[in-house]
């Protein structure tokens, strides 16, 4: 089946310019919008958009200043939050489908803080990560690298300024332990550290010290009493982020948690078929509720 695709330029109250992309048939409702990570990173989910294209059409964008959404000033979660609100209008989506991904999955979440109302359904996808996770993070990262890894990957973020091969580095030693597979993982983390690019280190911290200042952690109650009937946590079993800490936030929560096994942080890439098949049953389940 062919899935028509489009594309257009969206003018946020601020005059900021984000670029988004549709497949499937746009007149269908509701939407599925997927929102990508980082933060700081421009979209990456094209790989799954077209897994539920079919049921329903699949919004995605460059979230402002990554990708082809250049802007350039401070960001908020808050500001965040308004782009999608204003993107839902400019695309005619009186509530939506979120498929959040790690950092789109936290958006996801805050958006459902402020706009309830506007979404349909829930999944969450290896996010968003609360309590003490960081620790245990940092600690199966440094399990899964060498130590030249680990020398290497301190040398290049100690550096003021990095080439573009130096970046390029450095993003794959960072990204490679996201995935079960070291193998494969460093493959992937070398085709992202070309393609998902540049990153915009200035809106990471930016977004990063906010969400310390005011963590989700302390929201978590009153995130439970606004989530849809259809809400759902998605994680990697392999994931270095400890699935432990999504396991105690869907308890918390009270959502169902999909663990899929011989995944990481991105399981699509490594567990294709069980990904297509969740996320179909989900969106099926929402479009028809």
């Amino acid at each position: 089946m062919t899935l028509m695709e489009t594309h257009g330029l969206a003018s946020m109250t601020d005059e900021a310019q984000l670029r988004w992309r549709a497949l499937g048939d746009t007149s269908r409702r509701p939407a599925v919008v997927m929102l990508h990570g980082g933060p700081g990173l421009p979209d990456y989910l094209d790989g799954i958009a077209p897994m539920v294209a079919d049921l329903a059409p699949v919004y995605r964008y460059d979230q402002r200043g990554t990708g082809r959404s250049p802007w350039r000033g401070r960001h908020s979660l808050a500001r965040h939050i308004d782009d999608l609100a204003e993107l839902l209008d400019a695309w005619d989506v009186p509530e939506a489908v979120l498929i959040g991904h790690s950092y789109g999955a936290t958006l996801a979440s805050r958006f459902c803080l402020r706009h309830s109302d506007r979404v349909a359904a829930l999944l969450l996808m290896c996010g968003p990560f609360v309590g003490d996770w960081r620790s245990g993070d940092r600690a199966e990262r440094v399990r899964r690298m060498s130590a030249v890894q680990q020398e290497r990957l301190r040398e290049l973020e100690e550096l003021p300024h990095r080439t573009e091969e130096q970046e390029a580095e450095l993003l794959t030693l960072s990204w490679f332990t996201d995935h079960a597979d070291p193998e494969r993982g460093w493959h992937w983390a070398a085709q992202g550290a070309r393609q998902r690019r540049p990153v915009n280190w200035e809106m990471n911290g930016e977004l990063g010290k906010e969400g310390r200042v005011d963590p989700l952690d302390e929201h978590i109650a009153e995130l439970r009493a606004c989530l849809p009937a259809r809400a759902e946590l998605l994680g990697g079993a392999n994931d270095p982020r400890p699935f432990a800490a999504l396991e105690s936030l869907g308890r918390r929560l009270d959502l169902p948690l999909t663990r899929i096994e011989d995944a990481g942080h991105e399981p699509w890439l490594e567990q294709p078929d069980v990904v297509r098949a969740h996320l179909r049953r989900f969106v099926r389940g929402a479009v028809s509720a």
